[in-house]
């Protein structure tokens, strides 16, 4: 007779009665969300009273509690797209229906070689190392090493510990990335920056052919600049582009409608799929229409398209305050070395603050 196979990373905290460590998440009577960390004798307040984290303690997942002031609220394990909106972030998150996309769209099979750039908070990287499982590899490349502590703490947090597929590499793709991997050992590519056509050169050689690219751009500038550059570099197939609209529907009896609020716009797809070497993709049969390539019509960039000068600010991206960051990483930090990770620099009562965090 064998013996059961480990269960994968982070399985166990997705399954059985709730613990101290364990993040739940509290509905109230209005459909209100609060996310909470579970601590022994610890207390969740609001305006209309105070609940125990003891009495959520031991109980089973999709329970009721009810607090000082006779408020019942469902409790539940939230799931990874809860997490990803209610966790500390640094820089802007990849919202779930494009992680979702991405994995699907890119065909992110367990096992696979995945190389992910830039970091973020986290969230993308979560999703991807669901899809290839403690037996693929996620290598993932951030620029700012404090928005990479604060994506590990996210991912460790959400886990229970350290990934045993994921490593994380501080600095520039185009520099780090031939360091790090051999020459078409890698599966698929996901790029979530602000120039990925600078990367073209380091993914192409990188990737094995019939490899994925898929990068995730904000504006029509940057979505026409990845399409044009994969063309000319010659060793990508035609490139694809798209993007999600999600909206929710409010259902109530009779008044069944669309929601007043939808997760509209946050980002452009655009992926191709890495040649053979030597093979030249077949000649395009449509002609684009007359100025596509500039008045001229010879190919001629806009100055749109040629701007070599990209900032966050320049597509639309609000800054991150420094004051933000140096709390978020606090967080993270104490995160991790809760979890027995790297030990926090700060007293782990710094990141008390952002213990509960309440949204709709």
């Amino acid at each position: 007779m064998t013996d059961a196979p480990a269960q994968p990373t982070g399985a166990a905290l997705r399954r059985g009665p709730f613990a101290a460590g364990d993040r739940v998440q509290l509905t109230d009577p209005k459909g209100r969300l609060h996310t909470i960390t579970l601590m022994p004798g610890g207390q969740f307040f609001t305006h209309r009273g105070s609940l125990a984290h003891d009495d959520i303690i031991g109980s089973p997942d999709g329970s009721t509690v009810t607090n000082t002031t006779g408020i019942e609220y469902l409790v539940l394990r939230p799931l990874l797209a809860d997490y990803v909106m209610s966790m500390p972030r640094g820089a802007a998150v990849v919202y779930p229906k494009d992680s979702g996309q991405i994995v699907q769209m890119a065909d992110v099979f367990p096992g696979a070689r995945v190389v992910e750039a830039g970091v973020g908070s986290g969230a993308l990287s979560m999703s991807l190392l669901r899809a290839v499982g403690d037996g693929g590899r996620l290598f993932s490349f951030e620029r700012r090493e404090d928005f990479a502590d604060i994506a590990r703490g996210n991912v460790h947090a959400f886990f229970g510990g350290p990934h045993p597929a994921w490593s994380v590499e501080v600095g520039d793709l185009v520099d780090v990335l031939p360091q790090t991997v051999e020459p078409a050992s890698i599966d698929r590519v996901v790029l979530d920056m602000l120039a990925p056509w600078e990367c073209l050169d380091v993914v192409a050689d990188a990737l094995i052919p019939g490899g994925v690219l898929i990068c995730y751009v904000a504006t029509t500038t940057q979505l026409s600049r990845v399409a044009e550059d994969l063309r000319d570099h010659g060793g990508f197939t035609e490139p694809a582009a798209w993007e999600s609209l999600v909206r929710g529907w409010h259902l109530e009896g009779l008044a069944v409608r669309p929601e007043h609020r939808m997760h509209g716009h946050t980002g452009f797809l655009i992926t191709a799929r890495r040649l053979a070497p030597g093979v030249t993709p077949p000649l395009r049969k449509r002609r684009p229409a007359k100025g596509a390539y500039g008045e001229d019509g010879a190919g001629a960039e806009s100055p749109a398209l040629s701007t070599d000068d990209w900032s966050p600010e320049d597509v639309g991206e609000r800054p991150v305050s420094e004051k933000k960051i140096r709390k978020m990483r606090r967080a993270a930090a104490a995160s991790r070395a809760d979890e027995g990770g790297v030990p926090a620099t700060d007293p782990p009562a710094a990141a008390l603050d952002d213990e509960e965090t309440t949204h709709e």
